[in-house]
């Protein structure tokens, strides 16, 4: 059937199948965890190379180099002000719904040496470990390693070393350009896998975790969903009605994308294809490639919230009083460890860890009581983390004065005739 060439329409049916597979055979659900974590892998092997083709490329291009620090910095100010945001209204919805209240915690079974690894990994989250990890090794090891930080600091300066290279750097970065485009085909094959990595990952998650999981921690889970729809409906509604777009407009758009990340529960494994949707947007790929892989660290929205959430739900949990100067306290140390976990594998669990350090009457063991219930959290924060990302690119680009807003708006309704290439057209550029 015609319908069943559509990616959407198959992502969708493999989540589906997945999710009974796990549920009505959960040894076989188990075994089928390498085709998950096979797809996200290729995606991962591709990524460093292109956001290093692309930022390269594009800073070499720009006419004031001054624009790169200003593209910067007013992602930055978007990303601390929405961030800070998420974790205000986190810190609210629990302190209002209150999930954790009633939760028994002393019937709860679960082995505290199932998060030793993350307690582990939250003590080397200071912010100079974090600040001298964002230089690598050596050149290449920021490629081997795949962190994506550290690429992108390389990128900037081949950009900028490019740019002063005139235009003997003009040939190179053309160059760059041409392989970058190889690389956006390759990810283009690739990306006919998702059905496979979706139905492996999802009869994973359910036949290891269970559903009956989710019925345990089910005030916890659907408070932390119906906060991040409602941000995502409303904040970032408002935000993207501002720039001039439907925020559900919007979500079409991207809604292959979106079944990706739910399937294979990463946001890393669309993150070369929204480069490349939000350049069709009209967003120019000076700003996309900036904002996009610097949000992955700097713009956790999903996280945010989950993070201050869960920090109260645990507290509830346990009996733990918190005064509202440990909330505040909890909310400004969870604004620099929201940034510290990048590349970090249960980067959710080491940030909470990390919070909850600073609280020492929550016994950081409780994050046990989430160890069955993160994955399906994870998909939610992944989700939220991407929509994000999306509408922080479009609005700097639109700050930038970059942003082709009657092409935006024709593209969302249908009715721009723009080729599906992998790198899109020609947007405006930062001058």
């Amino acid at each position: 059937m015609r319908v069943f060439r559509s990616l959407y329409v198959q992502v969708l049916t493999a989540i589906v199948l997945g999710v009974a597979v796990g549920a009505a055979w959960p040894e076989i659900g188990k075994t089928l965890e390498p085709l998950g974590v096979g797809f996200v892998k290729l995606i991962k092997m591709l990524i460093a190379p292109i956001i290093f083709c692309t930022v390269t490329g594009g800073i070499a291009k720009m006419s004031d180099l001054k624009a790169v620090g200003r593209v910067g910095g007013r992602a930055l100010i978007y990303f601390e002000t929405v961030s800070t945001l998420a974790l205000v209204i986190g810190l609210a919805v629990g302190e209002l719904v209150r999930p954790g209240v009633g939760f028994n915690s002393a019937g709860f079974k679960a082995d505290p040496a199932s998060v030793a690894t993350f307690v582990s990994q939250a003590k080397h989250l200071g912010v100079v470990d974090y600040l001298l990890h964002l230089i690598p090794d050596t050149f290449a090891s920021a490629f081997a390693g795949g962190d994506i930080l550290q690429v992108l600091l390389l990128a900037i300066l081949t950009g900028f070393a490019l740019a002063h290279l005139g235009p003997r750097g003009e040939v190179l970065s053309h160059g760059l350009e041409r392989v970058g485009e190889a690389f956006f085909a390759m990810i283009g094959i690739v990306v006919r896998f998702a059905p496979v990595g979706a139905f492996g990952a999802m009869a994973f998650t359910i036949g290891k975790y269970g559903l009956g999981a989710l019925q345990q921690l089910a005030a916890l889970v659907a408070t932390f969903y119906v906060t991040a729809i409602l941000f995502v409906v409303v904040v970032l509604g408002l935000i993207a009605r501002a720039v001039g777009f439907s925020i559900f407009r919007y979500l079409a758009y991207i809604k292959d994308e979106l079944l990706i990340v739910l399937g294979a529960s990463s946001s890393e494994a669309v993150l070369p294809q929204m480069m490349a949707k939000l350049q069709r947007l009209g967003a120019p790929a000076q700003v996309t490639g900036l904002v996009i892989p610097a949000g992955y660290s700097f713009n956790l929205d999903g996280t945010n919230i989950y993070m201050t959430l869960a920090t109260l739900f645990l507290a509830q949990a346990t009996g733990t009083h918190l005064t509202l100067g440990q909330e505040l306290t909890i909310l400004g140390v969870a604004m620099l460890t929201s940034k510290g976990a990048s590349g970090i594998t249960g980067a959710g669990f080491v940030t909470l860890i990390a919070t909850l350090n600073v609280v020492p009457t929550i016994p950081v063991s409780s994050v046990m009581f989430l160890l069955g219930v993160d994955r399906f959290m994870s998909e939610c924060r992944a989700l939220t983390n991407v929509i994000g990302n999306g509408v922080a690119t479009l609005v700097v680009a639109r700050w930038e004065g970059a942003l082709d807003v009657p092409r935006l708006r024709r593209v969302l309704a249908g009715k721009a005739d723009v080729p599906e290439d992998v790198q899109g057209g020609e947007p405006a550029t930062v001058s």
